[in-house]
């Protein structure tokens, strides 16, 4: 076989791991049980490493999820008849067990299971006796397959760090016998929280990806649909505030195709094509917001969803409700009074009002003089809106700053244009 056949079957293999490792350890760790989560990763570690020696060498087949999950309950049902009576075995495969051995596993493996599962899973990670940094870490690595340096970018954290969180959580975890359960009442409202939260920072890292070779990474946004939408689907999920996040990440989702050029460059919202946007994710975003709007109680995912709304609303640039959307960022900041939030209530201030105003916003944000110097958004933002008003010289700092930061080389190509226009306007 071709070192580019075996190649091609190493990112087979890679992206399957990011769609089905999480269900397949969500579904060990309900059969083995939580304390055998280092049994349980093992055992999914051995599958996929089989699929790529075997792969290597012969047909994929017609289902290569379903030939990995089968090949892991394959290994299941033989580690369960050597030791069923091992150490922290769950008590409902204890007593599926009752019937053969095989009939018992098979059950784990149905599709509704599988959901179950994962669902138990989320909520294990997101224990509250855990810090919220180490359940946000644990979530990112054990159901949504993401690598200790992928989280670590995602929560601004080093690798180091982030090993220390996921083993602390693990220890505490298996020392405590934590239940892999859903819970229920208050602690089901609380746990539900943080999975929000990790699901939005999947998003997120996605959409505005800090790897330099790629904006978009898809495969994190879509990881994170998949998630919300199942936990939106379960009957304990579907709450307002999972369809209204759900709501923003579809219409976000929508604008995917007209933000990245042909040549991989930026296309700024002002020079998108409309036409691009993906209709049918913009219905869903509507679909899921009107689900969002029952109960009594507005969270922020409500507030940026309609923020998202309102932009998909407007047939082009021009006939953006402004003032609408300044409003809605009004009421954003009095319910997550972020660094970030004020910076994009910023940029839409200088839509309604003036350049000079938004510009004194921004200086007014507490401890900006380190975020200019530590995230490369703020200088870049800041640096566009000093050229707007002809500061040549500060646009100029606050741009080369932006770009030393970023390390996206599509970031980079943006500001670069950006610095070079301001080049073209002093020369003319």
């Amino acid at each position: 076989m071709s070192s580019d056949s075996g190649e091609s079957t190493q990112q087979i293999v890679d992206h399957l791991f990011r769609h089905e490792a999480g269900k397949m350890i969500a579904v060990l760790t309900r059969i083995f049980g939580i304390s055998n989560l280092e049994l349980v990763e093992d055992t999914v570690q051995e599958t996929f490493l089989k699929a790529l020696q075997v792969w290597k060498y012969g047909q994929l087949p017609d289902n290569p999820s379903g030939w990995l999950m089968q090949v892991a309950r394959n290994r299941t049902i033989d580690l369960i008849r050597r030791q069923q009576k091992m150490a922290g075995l769950s008590e409902e495969l204890a007593e599926r067990l009752g019937a053969s051995t095989e009939s018992a596993i098979q059950q784990f493996f149905l599709d509704t299971e599988i959901a179950d599962s994962q669902l138990r899973m989320i909520f294990a990670c997101c224990h509250p006796a855990l810090n919220q940094e180490d359940q946000v870490a644990l979530t990112l690595k054990t159901v949504s397959g993401f690598g200790v340096q992928e989280i670590a970018r995602a929560l601004l954290s080093t690798n180091s760090a982030i090993q220390k969180r996921i083993y602390r959580a693990r220890e505490y975890i298996r020392q405590e016998s934590v239940s892999f359960e859903i819970p229920v009442g208050p602690e089901l409202v609380r746990r539900l929280e943080t999975v929000y939260t990790v699901l939005y920072l999947l998003f997120n890292e996605g959409y505005n990806s800090i790897k330099a070779d790629e904006l978009i990474r898809y495969d994190l946004c879509a990881e994170a649909m998949r998630l919300c939408k199942l936990l939106a689907e379960h009957k304990v999920g579907a709450q307002p505030q999972t369809h209204a996040l759900l709501s923003l990440m579809c219409f976000q989702a929508s604008r995917f195709n007209s933000r990245i050029g042909e040549d991989n460059t930026i296309i700024l919202l002002q020079q998108q094509d409309r036409s691009k946007w993906d209709q049918e994710l913009i219905r869903l975003g509507y679909y899921y917001l009107n689900l969002a709007s029952t109960g009594d109680y507005l969270s922020v995912y409500h507030i940026e969803s309609a923020i998202a709304g309102e932009h998909c609303l407007a047939p082009d640039f021009e006939s953006t409700n402004w003032q609408s959307l300044l409003g809605l960022y009004d009421y954003l900041l009095e319910h997550k009074p972020t660094p970030v939030v004020q910076l994009n209530r910023a940029i839409i201030l200088a839509q309604v009002t003036d350049v000079n105003q938004a510009i004194d916003t921004i200086l007014d944000i507490p401890h900006i003089k380190g975020l200019l110097e530590h995230h490369y958004i703020y200088a870049a933002v800041l640096g566009d809106l000093y050229g707007r008003v002809g500061n040549k010289a500060e646009a100029r700092r606050l741009l080369e700053t932006a770009y030393r930061l970023t390390s996206s080389l599509a970031e980079k190509k943006l500001l670069q244009d950006k610095l070079n226009s301001l080049t073209l306007r002093v020369d003319s």
